[in-house]
């Protein structure tokens, strides 16, 4: 779902993340505020003015969907639900969830929060465009204020809509839950209900975009078609909590993997290792320690004129746990490690030592394998 991204600060023990996205709804929302949204409703003021509005404007709507994603976190770890951290991009925010809610009622006081959280923003801003009007601090401040005060309820509105996996989607699959006892059929109806509603979405953008009103329709479609598909990818991972959580790395890695010494050159690495098995990562052993792994990846970033000269040390990732995996851990947390690592192996590592590998393309086939099974 994300591109690069920026490390802002940490907010109440939550690494907040700015997807380079956002950096282009940031200035659009500058630009309409300033353009056509305050100039239409505050006509006859200064264009500094209104850029200076548009640019605190955005600057507020920045704060408000950090504090929307904040109380969803905040409520996350009552309930003992890692938060890995909060990212800012094109269509809001998210709160990255490492595992799924325990209970109905734990994930609909989770989803409930962000709205809460808008409405009292939105209240708050509402009670200062009005204090800003009494004291005669001018239509900059109240202007200001005032917008944030409707695009906290918007939000808000938005989000209550029982789509998934928006917040009102989230309650909306609470509710479905506890009244079904089954999380994974719950999830099932209420990502159908937010795959319908993106679609509903584009349908808007297209009958926009026919109607002349061409950056409507494609916000429009562009909001429909992110949800259909996170709508989609929620369902998704559930679908691999429930076929891989009780499945341990132990019976999924392959045993005994080929290993390269880490003295020798990236030359000999792929004359004698990698064509001669075939396989694309090599963990790296110093004698008998593993020291780190190295893969196909890693040569492709590498000038071929230095593999006579570098050695597989030079280039290999060392030992981490961002590279390895026990044995005992489940093949789900392993997908996951491998996501947000950008790995297609891990090795499997007890003790210090190296047991076997586990490769992406075994999980999904035991993924396919159980859903062929039922």
């Amino acid at each position: 779902m994300f591109g690069s991204q920026i490390k802002l600060f940490r907010l109440a023990g939550f690494d907040v993340m700015l997807d380079l996205s956002w950096v282009f709804i940031a200035l659009l929302v500058s630009w309409t505020l300033a353009t056509g949204y305050f100039p239409g409703i505050y006509p006859g003021l200064e264009p500094l003015t209104y850029w200076s509005m548009g640019i605190v404007g955005a600057a507020g709507l920045f704060l408000s969907i950090i504090l929307h994603e904040l109380s969803h976190s905040l409520v996350a770890r009552r309930f003992d639900i890692p938060i890995t951290g909060i990212t800012l991009f094109i269509f809001g925010g998210v709160a990255h969830m490492a595992k799924e809610p325990p209970t109905a009622r734990s994930e609909f006081l989770m989803a409930i929060a962000g709205p809460i959280a808008s409405l009292a923003l939105s209240g708050f801003f509402y009670l200062m465009a009005s204090a800003a009007l009494a004291a005669g601090l001018g239509d900059t401040v109240a202007g200001v204020a005032g917008y944030l005060a409707l695009i906290n309820l918007i939000v808000a509105v938005f989000n209550m809509v029982p789509a998934f996996p928006l917040d009102g989607g989230r309650v909306y699959r609470a509710w479905l839950w506890g009244k079904l006892g089954d999380l994974n059929e719950a999830t099932r109806r209420a990502s159908a209900a937010g795959q319908t509603f993106g679609l509903i979405l584009i349908a808007l953008g297209v009958v926009s975009l026919f109607s002349g009103n061409v950056i409507g329709g494609l916000w429009w479609g562009l909001i429909g078609l992110f949800l259909h598909t996170a709508s989609r990818a929620s369902y998704a991972q559930l679908q691999a909590h429930v076929l891989l959580e009780a499945e341990p790395v132990s019976r999924l890695m392959t045993k005994n993997p080929v290993t390269a010494p880490a003295d020798i050159t990236l030359r000999q690495l792929v004359d004698n290792y990698v064509y001669g098995s075939f396989h694309e990562t090599f963990p790296v052993m110093e004698g008998e320690r593993l020291v780190g792994s190295i893969g196909v990846s890693d040569l492709r970033g590498t000038d071929s004129t230095e593999w006579e000269r570098k050695k597989v040390r030079d280039v290999m990732h060392p030992l981490s746990d961002k590279n390895t995996v026990t044995p005992q851990e489940n093949a789900e947390a392993a997908l996951r490690l491998m996501r947000e690592g950008g790995h297609s192996r891990l090795m499997v590592v007890e003790g210090g030592k190296l047991l076997g590998i586990v490769a992406l393309r075994d999980i999904m086939r035991l993924m396919e394998l159980k859903q062929n099974l039922g």
